[in-house]
Formats: C-alpha cells, sequence, structure tokens
C-alpha cells in the first residue's frame, strides 16, 4: 500500500514539482519574468487609454500561482527592475519610460509584484487546486493589480478618479474575466495532469 505524503512532502505549488532546487528555481525566475516579458507583446490598443490590452497580466497571475510567493515576487521584481533598466518588454515593446517619464501603465507593472506575492501565497493553500478556488484567486490577484495601476495612471497622467476607472479598468473587466476562466481550467488540469 502507497504511503500519503506528508505536508512537508507534498508541492505546494506545481513548480515545486522539478527537481534540482536552486538551479530550477533561478531558471523559474527569469523564465517567469520572460514568459510575462512575450506575453506583453500581445497587445491591443484602446481608444481613449494609455493602457492597452496585453497578455501580461494572465501571464503574471500564471508566475505568481504556478511559482508560489517568493519565486513570483522575484520573478516579477526582475520583469520590472529590466523594463527600468531599458528592456523593451512591457506592453507594446515599451520600456519603463517614455516622453521623458514613467509609462502611464507602470503602477500595473508594479501590481504584479503584489500580485505574485498574492496569488503564490494563495495558491500554496490549495488556491489553484479547483476552478472555483481559482476564480477567487484570480480575482483578488487582478484586484491586486487594479489597486497599484490606477493610483499610478492617475498620478502620471493627471487624471481624476472616475476618468481613470473609466479608462484604466472598465475597459478590462470582460477580458480579465476570459483569463480568469481559461485559468480555472488551465491550473486545476495542471495538477490532474501532475497527479496531485
Amino acid at each position: 500500500m502507497a504511503s500519503v505524503p506528508s505536508a512537508a512532502e507534498r508541492p505546494a505549488v506545481l513548480s515545486d514539482l522539478l527537481p534540482g532546487a536552486r538551479v530550477r528555481d533561478l531558471a523559474l525566475i527569469v523564465g517567469g519574468a520572460a514568459l510575462t516579458g512575450l506575453a506583453a507583446q500581445i497587445s491591443f490598443p484602446i481608444p481613449g487609454s494609455p493602457v492597452p490590452v496585453s497578455g501580461q497580466t494572465f501571464a503574471a497571475l500564471l508566475v505568481g500561482a504556478s511559482l508560489g510567493m517568493n519565486r513570483a515576487a522575484l520573478s516579477m521584481l526582475l520583469y520590472l527592475a529590466a523594463g527600468l533598466a531599458g528592456v523593451p518588454w512591457f506592453a507594446d515593446g515599451n520600456t519603463a519610460w517614455a516622453g521623458g517619464g514613467l509609462v502611464p501603465s507602470f503602477g500595473y507593472v508594479i501590481g504584479f509584484v503584489a500580485a505574485g506575492v498574492l496569488v503564490g501565497r494563495l495558491a500554496a493553500r490549495g488556491g489553484d487546486r479547483t476552478p472555483l478556488r481559482t476564480v477567487g484567486t484570480m480575482i483578488l490577484g487582478n484586484l491586486a493589480i487594479y489597486a497599484f495601476g490606477l493610483p499610478v495612471l492617475m498620478a502620471i497622467t493627471g487624471m481624476d478618479l472616475g476618468r481613470a476607472v473609466a479608462v484604466g479598468i472598465v475597459p478590462f473587466l470582460v477580458g480579465d474575466a476570459v483569463k480568469i476562466a481559461l485559468a480555472a481550467g488551465l491550473l486545476p488540469a495542471a495538477w490532474k495532469l501532475a497527479g496531485r
């Protein structure tokens, strides 16, 4: 009869299933940042909004769920730092800088760090094991991104709260719902494939 793994032996997040701790962690941190940068290139402008729709939010949330709190935070910090250093891997091939200042979407990138921490922590507690839990986890991750994105958008553009919500949150709600639905299908399915 097979023994049940103890809590210490059970993987907390999907990436814990891979062997080789230090090399694995470094590769996952760099890979998570690269995935987010690549997903950012899938980008579409929204008329009237300085913030485009892109795949980077979906990637940042998946990185959080699959890498866990610490690795996801480091991965998103690497993504943020590289953009500040001039790597053109934010949405539309931008760096963090444009026209002598930060890009209006920079606060959302800061929010990726917070979302990585939050989603990673929730995933380690089982927040990505069922579709319903994954939906809740991803909603909270999106709220963390908005919590940082909106005030920075207001500060950079000088918009008032109502206008910032109209161009910085409302146009993204349907797309975010689709991304959450995708995550709710992908993450629990990945756990089932892993046999855990």
